[in-house]
This record gives C-alpha cells, sequence and structure tokens, in this order.
C-alpha cells in the first residue's frame, strides 16, 4: 500500500493542467483553461481545468474531479495505478506503509525487471527496422507491401529482430542484462552451457501493450517459408505477460472505444 506522505507528495507535485495538457489540447479562458471533451463528440469546447482550484469539469459528460479522479476516468485506471503513474510522472518514489516480505519483494522486483527488459526490447526492434539496412530491406518492405502506413507503424511500435541468431542477447547482454531476466522474459533461448540465441530472430515484432501501454510481450512472423518454425511466435507466459488477460491494440484503441 502506497504510503500517506508519498500520497500527499504526488497530490503537491501533479499539476492538474499539466496532467491533462497530456491528453487534451487546452487553451487559456479567463483564469481557467479550455478544450474539447475527451469524453464525448463536441463542436464547442465545453471541458474546463481549473490551475487554480486544481480541479477539472467537463459540462457534456457531467464528468469532474482531480488530476487522479481524471487518470482514472480517461485511461480507467485503479486509484493505485493512477498514482504510480504520477510518481513516475514527478519523479517521485513511492514508499509502501507495510514492510513487505522477502518474496513479495523479490517478485516486485521481477515484474520491474520484465517491464524494464521488454521495454528495452521494444525499443531496440523499432531502431532495428527503422534504421538498420536489413531492418528496411527485409521488415518495412514487408509491412509496406501489406499496405501499413508508416503512421500504424510508428503507432503500433512495430518492429524487427535481425536474422543473426543472437543479436539481441549479445546486445542486451552487453548492456547490462543478466541471463536470467532474459530468459525468463522469453526474449532469449539459453542452452546448458549459457549461450544464448534470440527467439524471434528474423521476425517482424509487434508488441504486446498493456492498458496503459506498457510493453508486456510481443508477437513476431517470420518472413521466409524455407525454413521449419512456427510462422507466428508469440512471448512464453510470465508473471507480466498472460495471453488470456491481454487484448492486443486496446490501448491504441481505447479512447475510440471509450467514446
Amino acid at each position: 500500500m502506497i504510503s500517506r506522505q508519498t500520497i500527499d507528495t504526488i497530490f503537491s507535485a501533479a499539476r492538474v493542467e499539466e496532467v491533462i495538457g497530456d491528453f487534451v489540447s487546452l487553451k487559456r479562458s479567463g483564469g481557467n483553461l479550455k478544450g474539447l471533451s475527451p469524453f464525448a463528440d463536441e463542436k464547442t469546447p465545453s471541458f474546463m481545468v481549473s490551475p487554480a482550484k486544481q480541479i477539472w469539469k467537463d459540462f457534456s459528460s457531467g464528468k469532474g474531479g482531480n488530476v487522479v479522479t481524471f487518470l482514472m476516468e480517461h485511461e480507467q485506471f485503479t486509484y493505485p495505478e493512477a498514482l504510480r503513474w504520477l510518481a513516475k510522472k514527478y519523479n517521485i518514489e513511492i514508499e509502501e506503509d507495510q514492510e513487505q516480505t522477502d518474496e513479495q519483494k523479490e517478485e516486485l522486483k521481477l515484474r520491474e525487471s520484465l517491464y524494464i527488459v521488454t521495454e528495452f526490447a521494444k525499443k531496440y526492434f523499432v531502431e532495428q527496422l527503422n534504421e538498420t539496412e536489413e531492418g528496411r530491406n527485409v521488415g518495412l518492405s514487408y509491412f509496406k507491401e501489406r499496405g501499413f502506413t508508416q503512421a500504424t507503424i510508428d503507432k503500433f511500435e512495430l518492429g524487427y529482430s535481425p536474422a543473426q541468431r543472437n543479436a539481441f542477447t549479445e546486445f542486451a547482454e552487453k548492456k547490462g542484462y543478466g541471463k536470467n531476466i532474459l530468459e525468463v522474459s522469453g526474449l532469449s533461448v539459453f542452452n546448458e552451457q549459457g549461450n544464448g540465441i534470440d527467439r524471434f530472430r528474423e521476425r517482424v515484432m509487434f508488441p504486446i501493450h498493456s492498458f496503459s501501454g506498457r510493453t508486456l510481450g510481443f508477437g513476431g512472423r517470420i518472413l521466409r517459408n524455407d525454413v521449419k518454425a512456427a510462422k507466428y511466435l508469440n512471448s512464453p507466459e510470465n508473471e507480466i505477460y498472460h495471453k488470456s488477460k491481454i487484448l492486443y491494440g486496446i490501448f491504441q484503441s481505447k479512447q475510440a472505444i471509450l467514446k
């Protein structure tokens, strides 16, 4: 449980106009800020933000509240998720009230490590797709042939894993990522001698996002027909990726669904 002191620090640091400004285009209207409702289709702005009172009000839907309630309404966060999102945005260290067991601490450490390594991998695959000759010639050309626009490629953060057997694994280890976390994440496979290969080598990559946008795992499609390998391959389930609980594309489409 997040400590009361941390919650107070978050509320003191978070500015409602800054947070809402990340999601809604706001313009000055006297002492307030005004924009189009993110909860309803409208042509005349009726969404008001008061920097002085640190509250917001949407006259189209009747919703309103503070910075945390906005995140809960707009992003469908729980109360703790909204607080943690704000803590990350404002670089606030979260203190927990009750003492955690060693097992709970290890579980939390593993989850955070998995989030970090999958985010690292996503950026690596995106860079390989857009900034290397192999990625552009193989991966990017495939996407373009299938009718993907660059805007779609960027929005879904699509990538490419090189043909070299251990390109990603070698790069990740050089950056300090250990064999255990690479294996648990499903990004790498190691033999008894400790030699690793890339699970998704020579595939176009589809990151799988959580509802709030965190990278949980990947789906990969092989492009060659002359290899004895699965055409489609997903990350194995782990502490953060549970296939039955994730809907691909929900992060990118949630606002349209809510409307």
